[in-house]
Protein backbone atom coordinates (compact mmCIF):
# COMPACT_ATOMS: atom_id res chain seq x y z
CA UNK A 1 0.00 0.00 0.00
CA UNK A 2 1.53 3.31 -1.07
CA UNK A 3 -0.99 5.89 0.10
CA UNK A 4 -0.13 6.94 3.68
CA UNK A 5 -3.11 7.44 5.94
CA UNK A 6 -5.65 6.10 3.48
CA UNK A 7 -8.47 3.97 4.84
CA UNK A 8 -9.57 2.80 1.39
CA UNK A 9 -7.53 2.37 -1.76
CA UNK A 10 -8.42 1.57 -5.35
CA UNK A 11 -5.53 -0.21 -7.00
CA UNK A 12 -5.45 0.55 -10.73
CA UNK A 13 -3.82 -1.99 -13.03
CA UNK A 14 -2.48 -0.15 -16.08
CA UNK A 15 -1.36 -3.41 -17.66
CA UNK A 16 -4.93 -4.72 -17.59
CA UNK A 17 -6.38 -1.52 -19.08
CA UNK A 18 -3.84 -1.58 -21.90
CA UNK A 19 -4.32 -5.32 -22.50
CA UNK A 20 -8.08 -4.78 -22.72
CA UNK A 21 -7.65 -1.93 -25.21
CA UNK A 22 -5.33 -4.03 -27.36
CA UNK A 23 -7.71 -7.00 -27.27
CA UNK A 24 -10.62 -4.79 -28.31
CA UNK A 25 -8.51 -3.21 -31.05
CA UNK A 26 -7.60 -6.66 -32.40
CA UNK A 27 -11.26 -7.65 -32.46
CA UNK A 28 -12.45 -4.41 -34.13
CA UNK A 29 -11.07 -4.84 -37.62
CA UNK A 30 -12.84 -1.85 -39.14
CA UNK A 31 -10.70 0.86 -37.59
CA UNK A 32 -9.31 2.34 -34.41
CA UNK A 33 -10.71 1.92 -30.91
CA UNK A 34 -11.20 5.06 -28.84
CA UNK A 35 -11.00 5.14 -25.05
CA UNK A 36 -14.04 6.51 -23.26
CA UNK A 37 -12.65 8.10 -20.09
CA UNK A 38 -15.75 9.91 -18.84
CA UNK A 39 -16.79 9.76 -15.19
CA UNK A 40 -13.13 9.80 -14.15
CA UNK A 41 -12.40 6.79 -16.35
CA UNK A 42 -15.37 4.92 -14.87
CA UNK A 43 -14.08 5.64 -11.40
CA UNK A 44 -10.49 4.43 -11.88
CA UNK A 45 -9.01 7.92 -12.31
CA UNK A 46 -8.81 9.50 -15.76
CA UNK A 47 -5.56 11.29 -14.92
CA UNK A 48 -3.99 7.86 -14.33
CA UNK A 49 -5.66 5.83 -17.06
CA UNK A 50 -5.73 8.18 -20.06
CA UNK A 51 -1.97 8.86 -20.19
CA UNK A 52 -1.26 5.13 -19.89
CA UNK A 53 -3.49 4.42 -22.88
CA UNK A 54 -1.94 7.32 -24.78
CA UNK A 55 1.49 5.86 -24.09
CA UNK A 56 0.28 2.52 -25.46
CA UNK A 57 -0.79 4.17 -28.72
CA UNK A 58 -4.41 5.17 -28.22
CA UNK A 59 -5.10 8.44 -30.06
CA UNK A 60 -8.86 8.90 -29.68
CA UNK A 61 -10.55 9.74 -26.37
CA UNK A 62 -14.07 10.66 -25.27
CA UNK A 63 -15.30 12.41 -22.15
CA UNK A 64 -18.87 13.36 -21.25
CA UNK A 65 -18.29 16.97 -20.15
CA UNK A 66 -16.12 19.86 -21.30
CA UNK A 67 -14.48 20.16 -17.88
CA UNK A 68 -13.31 16.54 -18.07
CA UNK A 69 -11.72 17.18 -21.46
CA UNK A 70 -10.01 20.41 -20.36
CA UNK A 71 -8.42 18.58 -17.40
CA UNK A 72 -7.06 15.86 -19.69
CA UNK A 73 -5.92 17.94 -22.65
CA UNK A 74 -2.38 18.66 -21.31
CA UNK A 75 -1.90 14.92 -20.72
CA UNK A 76 -2.96 13.89 -24.25
CA UNK A 77 -1.02 16.13 -26.68
CA UNK A 78 -2.20 15.75 -30.23
CA UNK A 79 -4.88 13.17 -29.46
CA UNK A 80 -8.47 13.59 -30.58
CA UNK A 81 -10.34 14.51 -27.42
CA UNK A 82 -14.10 14.59 -27.93
CA UNK A 83 -16.94 15.63 -25.62
CA UNK A 84 -20.03 13.43 -25.87
CA UNK A 85 -22.43 15.95 -24.32
CA UNK A 86 -21.42 18.51 -26.91
CA UNK A 87 -21.82 22.25 -26.53
CA UNK A 88 -25.03 22.12 -24.54
CA UNK A 89 -28.07 24.35 -25.08
CA UNK A 90 -27.37 28.00 -25.91
CA UNK A 91 -23.60 27.73 -25.44
CA UNK A 92 -21.86 30.90 -24.37
CA UNK A 93 -18.81 32.37 -26.06
CA UNK A 94 -16.61 30.97 -23.28
CA UNK A 95 -17.72 27.40 -24.03
CA UNK A 96 -17.14 27.69 -27.76
CA UNK A 97 -13.79 29.42 -27.19
CA UNK A 98 -12.69 26.58 -24.91
CA UNK A 99 -13.41 24.00 -27.59
CA UNK A 100 -11.68 26.00 -30.30
CA UNK A 101 -8.68 27.11 -28.26
CA UNK A 102 -7.90 23.67 -26.80
CA UNK A 103 -8.59 21.67 -29.97
CA UNK A 104 -11.49 19.77 -28.40
CA UNK A 105 -14.11 18.07 -30.52
CA UNK A 106 -17.77 18.54 -29.60
CA UNK A 107 -20.22 15.79 -30.43
CA UNK A 108 -23.02 17.82 -32.01
CA UNK A 109 -26.46 16.33 -31.59
CA UNK A 110 -28.85 19.19 -32.28
CA UNK A 111 -29.31 21.71 -35.08
CA UNK A 112 -28.76 24.56 -32.63
CA UNK A 113 -25.36 23.18 -31.66
CA UNK A 114 -24.39 22.78 -35.30
CA UNK A 115 -25.41 26.36 -36.04
CA UNK A 116 -23.51 27.76 -33.04
CA UNK A 117 -20.29 25.91 -33.87
CA UNK A 118 -20.48 26.66 -37.59
CA UNK A 119 -20.95 30.34 -36.76
CA UNK A 120 -17.87 30.22 -34.53
CA UNK A 121 -15.88 28.66 -37.37
CA UNK A 122 -16.95 31.55 -39.58
CA UNK A 123 -15.87 34.15 -37.04
CA UNK A 124 -12.53 32.42 -36.52
CA UNK A 125 -12.08 31.93 -40.28
CA UNK A 126 -11.01 28.34 -39.87
CA UNK A 127 -12.65 24.96 -39.89
CA UNK A 128 -13.44 23.53 -36.48
CA UNK A 129 -13.43 19.78 -35.78
CA UNK A 130 -16.71 18.18 -34.80
CA UNK A 131 -18.49 14.84 -34.57
CA UNK A 132 -22.11 14.52 -35.66
CA UNK A 133 -24.41 12.37 -33.49
CA UNK A 134 -27.41 10.66 -35.10
CA UNK A 135 -30.07 9.22 -32.80
CA UNK A 136 -31.10 5.80 -34.15
CA UNK A 137 -33.17 4.64 -31.19
CA UNK A 138 -31.72 5.73 -27.85
CA UNK A 139 -33.81 8.92 -27.64
CA UNK A 140 -31.30 10.75 -25.46
CA UNK A 141 -28.90 12.90 -27.46
CA UNK A 142 -28.44 13.15 -31.22
CA UNK A 143 -30.29 14.41 -34.27
CA UNK A 144 -33.80 12.98 -34.45
CA UNK A 145 -35.55 12.13 -37.73
CA UNK A 146 -36.87 15.66 -38.23
CA UNK A 147 -33.48 17.30 -37.62
CA UNK A 148 -31.78 14.75 -39.87
CA UNK A 149 -34.22 15.66 -42.66
CA UNK A 150 -33.36 19.34 -42.23
CA UNK A 151 -29.64 18.67 -42.35
CA UNK A 152 -29.93 16.33 -45.33
CA UNK A 153 -31.82 19.02 -47.25
CA UNK A 154 -29.37 21.76 -46.22
CA UNK A 155 -25.89 20.22 -45.89
CA UNK A 156 -24.44 23.74 -46.09
CA UNK A 157 -25.31 23.98 -42.38
CA UNK A 158 -22.12 21.99 -41.83
CA UNK A 159 -20.04 24.59 -43.65
CA UNK A 160 -16.92 25.47 -41.73
CA UNK A 161 -16.89 22.23 -39.75
CA UNK A 162 -14.23 19.55 -40.10
CA UNK A 163 -16.50 16.56 -39.67
CA UNK A 164 -14.27 13.92 -38.09
CA UNK A 165 -16.95 11.26 -37.61
CA UNK A 166 -20.67 10.62 -37.74
CA UNK A 167 -21.70 8.46 -34.78
CA UNK A 168 -24.64 6.76 -33.15
CA UNK A 169 -25.03 4.78 -29.93
CA UNK A 170 -26.33 1.23 -29.61
CA UNK A 171 -29.25 0.60 -27.29
CA UNK A 172 -28.73 -3.11 -26.58
CA UNK A 173 -25.29 -4.07 -27.85
CA UNK A 174 -24.68 -6.36 -24.88
CA UNK A 175 -27.49 -8.65 -26.12
CA UNK A 176 -26.42 -10.03 -29.48
CA UNK A 177 -29.84 -11.44 -30.37
CA UNK A 178 -31.72 -8.20 -29.78
CA UNK A 179 -33.24 -7.06 -33.11
CA UNK A 180 -32.63 -3.44 -32.11
CA UNK A 181 -28.96 -3.89 -33.03
CA UNK A 182 -29.61 -4.68 -36.69
CA UNK A 183 -32.33 -2.03 -36.88
CA UNK A 184 -29.99 0.65 -35.55
CA UNK A 185 -27.20 -0.40 -37.87
CA UNK A 186 -29.55 -0.07 -40.84
CA UNK A 187 -30.91 3.28 -39.67
CA UNK A 188 -27.38 4.56 -39.18
CA UNK A 189 -26.29 3.46 -42.65
CA UNK A 190 -29.35 5.14 -44.17
CA UNK A 191 -28.69 8.35 -42.25
CA UNK A 192 -25.03 8.49 -43.28
CA UNK A 193 -26.01 8.00 -46.92
CA UNK A 194 -28.01 11.23 -46.74
CA UNK A 195 -25.14 13.29 -45.33
CA UNK A 196 -21.82 14.50 -46.71
CA UNK A 197 -19.21 11.71 -46.72
CA UNK A 198 -17.51 11.23 -43.36
CA UNK A 199 -15.94 8.49 -41.30
CA UNK A 200 -18.31 6.53 -39.10
CA UNK A 201 -18.35 5.47 -35.44
CA UNK A 202 -20.86 2.78 -34.49
CA UNK A 203 -19.81 0.22 -31.88
CA UNK A 204 -19.44 0.76 -28.15
CA UNK A 205 -17.72 -1.85 -25.93
CA UNK A 206 -20.46 -4.43 -26.45
CA UNK A 207 -20.93 -3.56 -30.11
CA UNK A 208 -17.35 -4.58 -30.83
CA UNK A 209 -18.45 -8.15 -30.09
CA UNK A 210 -21.40 -8.08 -32.51
CA UNK A 211 -19.25 -9.03 -35.47
CA UNK A 212 -17.90 -7.49 -38.68
CA UNK A 213 -21.20 -5.89 -39.66
CA UNK A 214 -20.81 -3.50 -36.71
CA UNK A 215 -17.23 -2.52 -37.50
CA UNK A 216 -16.64 1.12 -38.43
CA UNK A 217 -13.86 3.66 -38.67
CA UNK A 218 -13.88 4.18 -34.89
CA UNK A 219 -15.30 2.10 -32.05
CA UNK A 220 -15.77 3.69 -28.63
CA UNK A 221 -14.74 1.39 -25.79
CA UNK A 222 -15.72 2.34 -22.25
CA UNK A 223 -16.62 -0.18 -19.56
CA UNK A 224 -14.77 -3.06 -21.22
CA UNK A 225 -11.48 -1.18 -20.91
CA UNK A 226 -11.82 -1.37 -17.15
CA UNK A 227 -12.85 -5.02 -17.02
CA UNK A 228 -16.65 -4.88 -16.94
CA UNK A 229 -18.08 -7.75 -18.98
CA UNK A 230 -19.28 -6.40 -22.37
CA UNK A 231 -21.18 -9.61 -23.22
CA UNK A 232 -22.87 -10.61 -19.94
CA UNK A 233 -25.57 -12.67 -21.66
CA UNK A 234 -23.27 -14.72 -23.90
CA UNK A 235 -22.65 -17.45 -21.33
CA UNK A 236 -18.91 -17.61 -21.97
CA UNK A 237 -17.54 -15.58 -19.09
CA UNK A 238 -15.88 -12.20 -19.12
CA UNK A 239 -13.34 -11.78 -21.96
CA UNK A 240 -11.80 -8.72 -20.28
CA UNK A 241 -9.40 -8.37 -17.36
CA UNK A 242 -10.63 -6.53 -14.28
CA UNK A 243 -8.40 -3.47 -14.04
CA UNK A 244 -8.88 -2.46 -10.42
CA UNK A 245 -9.13 -3.73 -6.86
CA UNK A 246 -10.83 -1.91 -3.98
CA UNK A 247 -9.31 -2.43 -0.55
CA UNK A 248 -10.43 -1.11 2.83
CA UNK A 249 -8.37 -1.14 6.01
CA UNK A 250 -9.49 -2.54 9.34
CA UNK A 251 -9.53 0.38 11.77
CA UNK A 252 -10.58 -1.50 14.88
CA UNK A 253 -11.58 -4.97 16.06
CA UNK A 254 -13.87 -5.63 18.99
CA UNK A 255 -15.32 -8.66 20.75
CA UNK A 256 -19.09 -8.72 21.11
CA UNK A 257 -21.18 -11.22 23.09
CA UNK A 258 -23.96 -13.35 21.70
CA UNK A 259 -27.04 -11.21 21.00
CA UNK A 260 -25.13 -7.93 20.82
CA UNK A 261 -26.24 -5.50 18.09
CA UNK A 262 -23.87 -4.04 15.52
CA UNK A 263 -24.48 -0.80 13.65
CA UNK A 264 -27.36 1.61 13.29
CA UNK A 265 -30.83 0.44 14.34
CA UNK A 266 -29.50 -2.93 15.50
CA UNK A 267 -30.40 -4.58 12.20
CA UNK A 268 -27.84 -7.34 12.90
CA UNK A 269 -27.19 -9.17 16.16
CA UNK A 270 -24.45 -11.65 16.86
CA UNK A 271 -25.68 -15.25 16.85
CA UNK A 272 -22.58 -16.24 18.86
CA UNK A 273 -19.70 -14.51 20.60
CA UNK A 274 -18.14 -12.67 17.66
CA UNK A 275 -15.23 -10.57 16.50
CA UNK A 276 -16.29 -7.51 14.52
CA UNK A 277 -13.92 -5.53 12.29
CA UNK A 278 -14.68 -1.94 11.35
CA UNK A 279 -13.47 -0.90 7.89
CA UNK A 280 -12.68 2.68 6.92
CA UNK A 281 -15.14 2.97 4.06
CA UNK A 282 -18.82 3.89 3.87
CA UNK A 283 -21.51 5.26 1.62
CA UNK A 284 -19.82 8.69 1.51
CA UNK A 285 -17.08 6.85 -0.39
CA UNK A 286 -19.55 5.24 -2.76
CA UNK A 287 -19.68 1.91 -0.93
CA UNK A 288 -23.42 1.28 -1.26
CA UNK A 289 -25.70 1.67 1.75
CA UNK A 290 -27.88 -1.07 0.29
CA UNK A 291 -25.12 -3.63 0.86
CA UNK A 292 -26.11 -3.72 4.53
CA UNK A 293 -26.18 -7.35 5.58
CA UNK A 294 -25.30 -8.53 2.06
CA UNK A 295 -22.13 -9.55 0.36
CA UNK A 296 -18.64 -10.11 1.65
CA UNK A 297 -15.20 -8.69 1.91
CA UNK A 298 -12.36 -11.08 1.14
CA UNK A 299 -9.22 -11.98 3.09
CA UNK A 300 -6.68 -14.25 1.40
CA UNK A 301 -9.43 -15.29 -0.98
CA UNK A 302 -11.87 -16.27 1.78
CA UNK A 303 -15.22 -14.47 2.17
CA UNK A 304 -15.77 -12.33 5.25
CA UNK A 305 -19.46 -11.45 5.68
CA UNK A 306 -20.52 -7.80 5.87
CA UNK A 307 -22.84 -7.27 8.84
CA UNK A 308 -24.94 -4.39 10.11
CA UNK A 309 -25.69 -1.23 8.21
CA UNK A 310 -23.16 0.50 6.01
CA UNK A 311 -22.72 3.93 7.55
CA UNK A 312 -21.32 7.15 6.11
CA UNK A 313 -17.65 6.43 6.75
CA UNK A 314 -17.55 2.89 8.15
CA UNK A 315 -18.55 -0.68 7.30
CA UNK A 316 -18.51 -3.64 9.68
CA UNK A 317 -17.84 -7.30 9.04
CA UNK A 318 -17.82 -10.51 11.06
CA UNK A 319 -14.27 -11.87 11.30
CA UNK A 320 -14.95 -14.50 13.96
CA UNK A 321 -13.74 -17.26 11.65
CA UNK A 322 -10.66 -15.32 10.54
CA UNK A 323 -8.18 -14.99 13.44
CA UNK A 324 -5.55 -13.56 11.10
CA UNK A 325 -7.49 -10.34 10.64
CA UNK A 326 -6.61 -7.46 12.95
CA UNK A 327 -6.27 -3.68 12.92
CA UNK A 328 -4.35 -2.45 9.90
CA UNK A 329 -5.18 -5.44 7.71
CA UNK A 330 -6.60 -4.66 4.26
CA UNK A 331 -9.70 -6.50 3.04
CA UNK A 332 -10.72 -6.73 -0.59
CA UNK A 333 -14.15 -5.34 -1.48
CA UNK A 334 -13.87 -5.31 -5.29
CA UNK A 335 -11.54 -7.68 -7.08
CA UNK A 336 -11.35 -11.12 -8.66
CA UNK A 337 -13.47 -12.64 -5.87
CA UNK A 338 -16.01 -9.80 -5.97
CA UNK A 339 -16.15 -8.21 -9.43
CA UNK A 340 -18.45 -5.22 -9.97
CA UNK A 341 -20.98 -7.47 -11.72
CA UNK A 342 -21.43 -9.61 -8.60
CA UNK A 343 -21.95 -6.61 -6.33
CA UNK A 344 -24.34 -5.05 -8.82
CA UNK A 345 -26.38 -8.27 -8.94
CA UNK A 346 -26.87 -8.11 -5.17
CA UNK A 347 -28.30 -4.61 -5.50
CA UNK A 348 -30.23 -4.93 -8.73
CA UNK A 349 -28.15 -2.25 -10.41
CA UNK A 350 -25.44 -1.85 -13.06
CA UNK A 351 -21.76 -2.65 -12.51
CA UNK A 352 -21.12 0.76 -14.08
CA UNK A 353 -22.78 2.36 -11.07
CA UNK A 354 -20.58 0.40 -8.68
CA UNK A 355 -17.33 1.69 -10.21
CA UNK A 356 -18.36 5.22 -11.14
CA UNK A 357 -19.81 5.79 -7.66
CA UNK A 358 -16.47 5.32 -5.91
CA UNK A 359 -15.68 8.62 -4.20
CA UNK A 360 -12.72 10.97 -4.14
CA UNK A 361 -11.71 9.98 -0.58
CA UNK A 362 -10.63 6.61 -1.94
CA UNK A 363 -6.98 6.90 -2.95
CA UNK A 364 -6.21 5.79 -6.50
CA UNK A 365 -2.92 3.95 -6.61
CA UNK A 366 -1.25 2.58 -9.75
CA UNK A 367 0.13 -0.90 -9.23
CA UNK A 368 3.91 -0.97 -9.65
CA UNK A 369 5.19 -2.84 -12.67
CA UNK A 370 6.49 -5.67 -10.50
CA UNK A 371 2.98 -6.33 -9.24
CA UNK A 372 1.34 -6.48 -12.65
Amino acid sequence: MTSPGASAVLEVDHAAVIANWRALSARHRGGAVAAVVKADAYGLGAALVAPALFGAGCRHFFTAHLGEALALRPRLPGAMLAVLNGLGPAPGADVIEAFAHHDLVPVLGALGEIAAFAAAAGRLRRRLPAILHIDTGMARLGLDARELDCLAQAPELLSGLDLRFVMTHLVAGETAADPLNAAQRQRFASACARLPPAKRSLANSSGIFLGPAFASDLARAGAALYGINPIPHAGIGNPMRLACRLLARVLQVREVPEGAPVGYNATWRAARPSRIATLGIGYADGWPFRLAGQGSAFFDGAPVPLVGRVSMDLTTCDITDHPGIGPGIWLELIGPQAPPERIAALLGTSPYEILTGLGARIARVVLPAAAL
